[in-house]
């Protein structure tokens, strides 16, 4: 029978696991043996090296009182045993009884995949022998996963391995696009007919950052699946100074964003020690709760944009500071009095104020790509049909709707929706060379809605009162 752990690696590196021999002990191959033939197999990872396990043969006798449904899959009480699991470091155990090497519902490999969170079977061939098997004494008078206990329960020979560190060679492998490798794994949502549309990668240097190599892949890869990737500041940012002449270093694209500067919180690994982190998982999350409130057109930013559970920032910015980096595309986490730490800022890379680019603007650009990716999903019904009038009509018809329908929820800019948006599908569009070729050509625009980064007001004083 072979175990896997199912939780608890430390990176994404293929290395050497660990196992464990039934009634002996762990081997770093990642087998545990019950006999010759069954293994179970553990993901690598040093967390397991605390996990141990039990067979009992404390099962239901034959007779009337063996359970129906037991009976029912052709099961006999000799076919059964029970399998306890413990991580001896968390406490934590997993206890499932009545299982079987036969196929069935039983069967000890869908039953952990199942209901395990600790290990799942990978081959399975004979029935495990009991721990006890062969103890006599004052060996089974020790209670099974005490201190005590050395035979009763197997242990770990051989440590576990964490893996190395990451590399832009994980990332970006030779061949990795095609061979759905490192970070194009994310290319197995395309075969499904899934999508991504937010970017993150952790740091893996021991500097806490990335390769830059890494971070042009991902941002190309981003531009090619009309997504975002959100940057983590480089460790090198350590003040407003350093960001400023830091930035010219990034590459300037409409599907990045960067923000700064990192957190400090408390780190559960090490006794709750304040430590510095990468800030892109928690602005992931702002995004998506902007999302699932407001919309892909609201910015991601502002006072409702807090970080819930950061109690600090690795660098405090006034509001002078953050009115030198905004302009130059730099998106700023900020501390303010009554609403904590929050995200103020949202500009792509192509938000330098000198690049006058349309898409500056995070929401400005999500929501063109958000249009892009659905009418260009929602249009695969127009292949193969004939390409004329009655066609046009009908792409006009159902991409104005779905236009329609952005307007209503406050996508767009306008009073009206030809103010909004436009839809234009026909003879214009579409000329006798192109339905010639088999291309049909639909043109879609929008007023995009910008968010306002400054409120200026023209105070008077006459007179003794105050006109705003």
């Amino acid at each position: 029978q072979l175990l896997n752990h199912t939780s608890g690696i430390h990176s994404y590196t293929s290395s050497p696991g660990w196992a464990k021999t039934w009634n002996d002990e762990l081997s770093p191959d990642a087998i545990l043996e019950f006999v010759a033939a069954d293994t179970f197999d553990f993901a690598p990872g040093t967390w397991g090296d605390s996990l141990r396990a039990r067979v009992d043969y404390d099962v239901p006798p034959d007779g009337p009182a063996f359970p129906t449904a037991l009976a029912a899959a052709g099961l006999l009480s000799a076919d059964l045993f029970n399998l306890t699991v413990r991580d001896m470091k968390s406490g934590i155990s997993e206890v499932f009884r009545n299982v079987s090497t036969k196929a069935g519902a039983r069967h000890i490999g869908k039953v952990l995949e199942n209901e395990s969170g600790l290990v799942t079977a990978k081959t399975v061939a004979g029935k495990p022998e009991t721990s006890d098997d062969g103890l006599t004494g004052d060996d089974l008078k020790v209670v099974p996963f005490s201190p005590l206990d050395t035979k009763r329960t197997s242990g770990v020979k051989a440590a576990g391995d964490d893996g190395d560190f990451l590399s832009a060679a994980e990332l970006t492998p030779a061949n990795a696009e095609t061979a759905r490798l490192g970070l194009f794994a994310l290319e197995q949502l395309y075969a499904s007919d899934g999508l991504f549309n937010l970017l993150c990668i952790p740091p893996y240097l021991t500097d806490g950052g990335i390769d830059a190599a890494v971070a042009a892949a991902a941002t190309a890869y981003c531009e090619k699946r009309r997504a975002i990737f959100i940057m983590d500041p480089p460790a090198a940012w350590t003040d407003k100074a350093k960001a400023v002449t830091g930035i010219s270093a990034l590459e300037k694209s409409r599907n990045a964003a960067v923000f700064f500067p990192r957190l400090k919180q408390p780190n559960i690994l090490k006794g709750g020690q304040v430590e510095v982190f990468a800030p892109c998982g928690a602005v992931a999350g702002i995004f998506a709760r902007t999302d699932s409130k407001r919309g892909v057109w609201k910015a991601p930013a502002g006072l409702e944009a807090n970080l819930i559970g950061v109690p600090e920032l690795s660098v405090g910015l006034t509001d002078d500071e953050n009115g030198e980096l905004n302009p130059k595309g730099i998106n700023c986490l900020r501390a303010f009095p009554t609403g904590g730490r929050v995200v103020w800022g949202s500009r792509t890379l192509r938000g330098d104020d000198g690049l006058a680019d349309e898409y500056k603007y995070i929401p400005v650009r999500r929501t063109a790509l958000f249009i892009e990716e659905s009418l260009f999903r929602g249009t695969q019904w127009v292949v193969f049909e004939p390409n004329d009038e009655p066609l046009w009509a009908q792409i006009r018809l159902n991409l104005g709707a779905f236009m329609n329908n952005l307007f209503r929820q406050g996508a767009f800019q306008g009073k009206t929706p030809r103010e909004a948006y436009f839809v234009k599908c026909d003879k214009e569009t579409t000329t006798q060379n192109d339905i010639d070729l088999g291309i049909v050509n639909i043109h879609v625009g929008f007023a995009p809605l910008k968010p306002a980064e400054f409120v200026v007001l023209k105070i008077q004083q006459i007179a003794g009162a105050i006109d705003v």
